[in-house]
């Protein structure tokens, strides 16, 4: 399994638990030590990470970090939990006492959902105030994945990691104030834009008049760059159909394909889970040289999943709700696994039944 596929595993499985989790201990367990496993580094190992480390300036073993990363003998990375229910704007204090007390050069506050990042940016071993990454494991993008991995034992790399930082940071709060000004701008944020346009006087009334323009005008901006990019995906999405449907036609003139007995096995288990949510009258099956697709509304385009079910190797991919082309493959040891599914099964259904409707 490679790091994406771990940490959507982890994702997953916090959205799941998130509602029985409710102490700092029970965090750590779930959703905490799993997660610096995830980063490569074995939690039962004192040289790679320490539990209860002590942070304390004055010596008097009063002030413990939760768990340090270690890296040849120094730690590298501060981690202060909280449990899952935990605002996590009310305790950073805490953390930026263990950061100059320590040597490491990075510190995270989590709560196992999110998890926010911290360095020396503004003033060297002295924490930041603001953190310059912050994931939430429940909304993850690509890019939080990225982020994510350069923390990873097998890509640590101080120096760019702190490069990337001094970025972040700054995109980071200037995405915050983008995101509060552009659906209620301020007259200042108004006044930037009136000074470039108006060749009159700028009294606060003029500010007023302008106010609903300078809204409208960041809507329809935003409006036309998503329209393009769905566009741009669609055009991407039908070469790739033409491209598919030219491969299947291939396919079918060789005769040499045979269903097997475990790919109608799997298509049942695949309707069965379907059955639970949605109507499976048109789900159907088409049996290639290199897959085995499953797909809605007699409609090959509209697949649902497409199976490989070779005797040492098995996989399942589901569709791309983003239309980037970047298909979530899941390994399987065997048909079974399939029930481990449903949700994917699911949201693959969902994402057809609503093509179509189109």
């Amino acid at each position: 399994m490679d790091f994406k596929d771990a940490i959507m595993q982890l994702s997953e499985k916090i959205g799941k638990q998130k509602d029985t989790v409710a102490t700092e201990e029970a965090t750590k367990t779930a959703f905490i030590l799993p997660m610096i496993n995830t980063l490569g580094y074995d939690v039962f190992d004192p040289t790679e990470v320490i539990p209860e480390m002590d942070c304390d300036l004055v010596k008097s073993k009063g002030e413990k970090i939760d768990y340090a990363i270690m890296k040849d003998g120094e730690p590298i990375m501060l981690i202060e939990c909280k449990d899952s229910k935990q605002n996590l704007d009310l305790h950073s204090t805490q953390l930026q006492k263990y950061f100059v007390a320590s040597k490491s050069r990075f510190g995270v506050l989590t709560n196992g959902i999110e998890w926010r990042f911290y360095t020396d940016i503004d003033k060297q071993n002295i924490m930041d105030e603001k953190p310059f990454l912050v994931i939430n494991m429940l909304d993850l993008a690509n890019e939080d994945v990225e982020q994510l991995k350069k923390f990873h034992k097998s890509y640590y790399n101080e120096s760019e990691i702190f490069s990337t930082a001094n970025e972040l940071k700054y995109m980071t709060e200037i995405k915050s104030i983008l995101q509060k000004e552009i659906p209620n701008p301020s007259s200042s944020f108004v006044e930037h834009f009136v000074r470039q346009v108006y060749s009159g006087r700028v009294y606060p009334s003029v500010i007023e008049q302008f106010t609903p323009f300078v809204k409208k005008a960041f809507s329809t901006v935003i409006n036309d760059i998503i329209q393009d990019r769905l566009n741009s995906a669609i055009k991407n999405e039908e070469q790739q159909a033409e491209i598919t449907s030219q491969d299947d036609k291939a396919e079918e003139e060789d005769n040499g394909i045979v269903t097997t007995q475990e790919e109608l096995d799997a298509f049942e288990i695949v309707k069965a889970i379907l059955a639970e949510k949605y109507d499976v009258s048109e789900v159907c099956y088409k049996d290639f040289k290199t897959y085995f697709l499953i797909y809605y509304c007699r409609e090959q385009y509209w697949w649902i999943c497409r199976l490989s079910l070779k005797q040492y190797s098995k996989s399942i991919i589901f569709p791309d709700k983003e239309h980037s082309g970047n298909y979530e493959r899941v390994k399987l040891s065997n048909i079974n696994e399939l029930y481990n599914l449903k949700d994917k099964l699911w949201e693959a259904m969902r994402l057809q039944v609503e093509r179509k409707k189109k």
